[in-house]
C-alpha cells in the first residue's frame, strides 16, 4: 500500500471512530438519571407549565430520534447547542475554559517528559543497580496513585497544614494584580495541581523509557559503538538514546489527547477553571449539550492525536505501510 493509500485508510477510519463517537456521546447522557429542566429549577414552586415551555425551548419535548437529528443538524453547522445551566451557547462555553486548561496541561506534560525521560533512561542505562532500584521503585508508585487522591494529600499537607499554597483557583480574588505580579500569582496557584499530574505521568515515562533502553542496550550496534571505544556518554546521547525516544513518542501523542480528559481530576479538586471543573459543573446539572460539547472535544483531540501519530510513523518507517 502506498503513502496516499496509507493516508487516506488512516483518515477514513478517524472519521468512522467520529462519527461513531457522536452517536454513542448523544444517547450515554440521556441514560443519567434525573431531569435537566427540574434541575435548573429547583424551586418546588415552579409551575409544570413552566417546565414545560422551558422543555420546548431546549427541544427537550422532543422523541429521542427528533433530538438526535436536531443535535447533528447543529453539529452539521457547528453549533453544539445551548447550554441549559449558563444559557448561552456551549461553543462559546468550553472556549472560555480552554485556556485554563491548556496552561496547565502543557506546562504540566513538558515537566513530565522532560523529568521522565532523563530519569528512566539513567534507570534503563543503570539496569540492576541500586539506583535503577529506586528509580523504578518510585515510579511504580507514583504511576499507581490515583490524581484525585495525590491531589487531596497536596492540599491537605501544604494548602491546609503548612499553608504555603492557596487550597484552589486559578488566581487571588479581587487582586486586580497586573503584569508579572499576575503571571507569578497564576503559577503560585498551579503548582499543586501542575505537580499532582506530573508525579503520575512521571511515573509512566520512567517506565516506559527504561523498558525501550533496556531493549535499545542489547541491540548490535550498541555492541559495535562500544567496541569502537566510544564514550559511555556519547553512546547513550547518539544512539540508545535516540532510539529509545520512539515509543515515547508515541504515548506523547496519546498523552496529549487523553490529558486533556485527565485533567478533570486535578481541576475539580483544586477547583481549577478549565474545561475538567466545567465537566464537573455539567454532570451536576444534567447539562446534556455542555457535556456533549465536552467530550466531543475530548474525543476529537484524543482520535486526533492517534491519527496524528500514525502518519508520522507510517511517514518514517515504510515498515507500517506495509503490513497495514
Amino acid at each position: 500500500m502506498g503513502l496516499k493509500g496509507f493516508i487516506l485508510r488512516k483518515v477514513v477510519a478517524a472519521c468512522l471512530t467520529i462519527v461513531a463517537i457522536v452517536c454513542v456521546n448523544f444517547v450515554i447522557f440521556r441514560m443519567a438519571p434525573g431531569d435537566p429542566v427540574r434541575m435548573m429549577f429547583r424551586d418546588p414552586r415552579v409551575s409544570a407549565e413552566n417546565l414545560q415551555e422551558m422543555r420546548q425551548t431546549f427541544g427537550l419535548d422532543k422523541p429521542l430520534s427528533g433530538q438526535f437529528v436536531a443535535y447533528v443538524k447543529g453539529l452539521a453547522h457547528g453549533n453544539l447547542g445551548l447550554s441549559f445551566s449558563h444559557r448561552r451557547p456551549v461553543l462559546e462555553v468550553i472556549a472560555q475554559k480552554i485556556p485554563a486548561t491548556l496552561i496547565l496541561v502543557v506546562t504540566a506534560l513538558m515537566i513530565a517528559i522532560f523529568l521522565g525521560v532523563a530519569l528512566g533512561a539513567l534507570s534503563g542505562w543503570k539496569s540492576g543497580t541500586k539506583l535503577d532500584t529506586f528509580v523504578l521503585t518510585a515510579s511504580l508508585t507514583m504511576y499507581s496513585i490515583p490524581t484525585f487522591a495525590l491531589g487531596i494529600i497536596l492540599l491537605l499537607v501544604f494548602a491546609y497544614h503548612i499553608a504555603i499554597f492557596p487550597l484552589g483557583g486559578m488566581a487571588t480574588p479581587a487582586s486586580l494584580l497586573e503584569g508579572p505580579e499576575l503571571i507569578w500569582d497564576v503559577l503560585w496557584h498551579m503548582f499543586l495541581p501542575a505537580l499532582s499530574i506530573v508525579i503520575w505521568y512521571v511515573g509512566e515515562y520512567v517506565l516506559l523509557t527504561r523498558s525501550s533502553m533496556i531493549d535499545v542496550m542489547g541491540q548490535e550496534y550498541i555492541t559495535t559503538a562500544y567496541s569502537k571505544g566510544l564514550k559511555k556518554f556519547r553512546i547513550l546521547k547518539n544512539h540508545a538514546l535516540r532510539n529509545a525516544l520512539l515509543p515515547v513518542v508515541t504515548i506523547t501523542g496519546v498523552n496529549l489527547g487523553f490529558a486533556v480528559a485527565g485533567v478533570i481530576e486535578a481541576e475539580t479538586v483544586f477547583s481549577w477553571p478549565g474545561v475538567g471543573r466545567l465537566v464537573y459543573d455539567a454532570v451536576s446539572h444534567r447539562d446534556y449539550p455542555l457535556l456533549q460539547g465536552v467530550f466531543l472535544l475530548f474525543a476529537f483531540s484524543v482520535v486526533l492525536a492517534n491519527l496524528v501519530i500514525d502518519l508520522i510513523y507510517g511517514y518514517i518507517d515504510p515498515r507500517i505501510k506495509v503490513s497495514t
